[in-house]
C-alpha cells in the first residue's frame, strides 16, 4: 500500500491481511535482527471485545511498557475515530440518566509462548 493510499483511510479501516508468507518473513526478520526481544504477545479476545464494544471505539491502541518486574508489556486503550484514548465516556442509562464510566486501560499479556504450544 502507497503512503498516500492509507492517508485516504479512516482509522477503523487500517490494517489489512498481508498473508501468510509476508506475515512469516516479516516475524523471522525481526526475530534475527533481535534474537534476545519478547517474540510476541497474546491477548485474549474477551478483553478486546469489551474495548472495541465501548462506544465510539474504531480501533486499539498498544503501547510498549515496563511491568513492575522490569518485564516488557503492552497497555492498550480504545481509539475513537479522532484518533484520541478512549479514557473516559458517557452513556444514557436504562433510566435515562447519564452516566460518565472510565474507559478500559489494560495490560496482563501472555508471553510465555509455552503456555499456549509455541
Amino acid at each position: 500500500m502507497t503512503q498516500n493510499a492509507s492517508k485516504t483511510k479512516t482509522l477503523a479501516e487500517v490494517g489489512e491481511n498481508i498473508g501468510l508468507a509476508e506475515g512469516s518473513q516479516l516475524v523471522q526478520n525481526f526475530r534475527d535482527a533481535n534474537p534476545d526481544a519478547t517474540p510476541g504477545y497474546y491477548i485474549g479476545r474477551n478483553i478486546i471485545d469489551q474495548i472495541l464494544n465501548q462506544p465510539g471505539c474504531v480501533g486499539i491502541n498498544f503501547r510498549k511498557c515496563l511491568s513492575e518486574n522490569n518485564e516488557e508489556h503492552l497497555v492498550y486503550t480504545g481509539v475513537d475515530a479522532e484518533g484520541k484514548d478512549i479514557l473516559s465516556y458517557s452513556a444514557v442509562t436504562n433510566t435515562g440518566d447519564i452516566e460518565k464510566y472510565d474507559g478500559i486501560v489494560a495490560d496482563r499479556i501472555i508471553i510465555d509462548w509455552t503456555l499456549l504450544g509455541g
